[in-house]
């Protein structure tokens, strides 16, 4: 099989989906720099299920959010199923997630007085479905997450074992070809997280390529992958070998 190991430095690799050379990223604090990442490069290819792990300040979340597209490098370049971001602006890089990118946060991020279908629908409205289009696929995609009969609740008449279900559903309903989850479990009881993870293996193993940020190494033994970050670097990228031990 062809890796990053094999192509000329520089070369774009034509199996990653993700795809990162050089990435820096610097914060001006108290008239000091701060690289908060610092020369990464690494491909993610399709169908791998990757954990991406460090301590507070390791520089994890600040490269979730570049490969989200969500923030801009001081310099490098990320690419997204081949599309190099750098030169993209705000509104490109706003289609580029809404095409490709699914997001699940900790906090779930629901609209609290909008009722599940409607938050579900949301993303559609960016792609420029019609109302009952959108209606249809957001509750397709609830259906799926076991929320059938939640359709018309609002975040507050939910668990939060159900409201990450609907934040899980939301970022499906584009059909993205990445599920890019910010510490997914860190609001949950340990079943209800148990119960989320099921939902991410299932959901890999139809496919989908699934990227978890995450500091609990239950959550990253889930994972094929594991990728540790430290002081900005990534000091460890390596197979997850006791990943059979971790499941259900």
């Amino acid at each position: 099989m062809m890796t990053r190991m094999n192509l000329p430095a520089g070369t774009p690799d034509p199996m990653a989906l993700v795809e990162t050379q050089n990435l820096v990223k610097n914060y001006e604090l108290g008239g000091e720099t701060v690289r908060a990442v610092d020369g990464v490069s690494l491909s993610i290819e399709r169908g791998e299920y990757v954990a991406i792990m460090g301590a507070s300040g390791s520089g994890k979340s600040t490269f979730m959010n570049m490969i989200g597209c969500l923030d801009i490098p001081t310099s490098g370049d990320v690419r997204i199923d081949g599309i190099a971001t750098s030169d993209r602006d705000g509104n490109a890089l706003a289609e580029l997630r809404n095409q490709k990118i699914g997001f699940v946060f900790q906090q779930f991020n629901l609209l609290a007085r909008t009722s599940a279908l409607d938050n579900v629908a949301v993303p559609l409205i960016y792609a420029g479905l019609r109302g009952e289009e959108r209606k249809a696929k957001a509750k397709a995609k609830l259906e799926d997450m076991g929320l059938g009969d939640r359709l018309d609740h609002s975040p507050a008449k939910l668990s939060g074992g159900q409201q990450q279900r609907v934040a899980i559903a939301r970022a499906l309903v584009t059909e993205p070809l990445i599920l890019l989850a910010d510490e997914p479990t860190g609001a949950l009881d340990s079943k209800t997280s148990e119960d989320i993870m099921e939902i991410f293996q299932a959901l890999n193993e139809q496919g989908i390529t699934i990227i978890v940020v995450t500091h609990e190494a239950e959550i990253a033994d889930r994972a094929k992958r594991r990728i540790e970050f430290r002081d900005g670097k990534v000091i460890e990228d390596v197979a997850v070998s006791n990943r059979e031990a971790a499941r259900p």
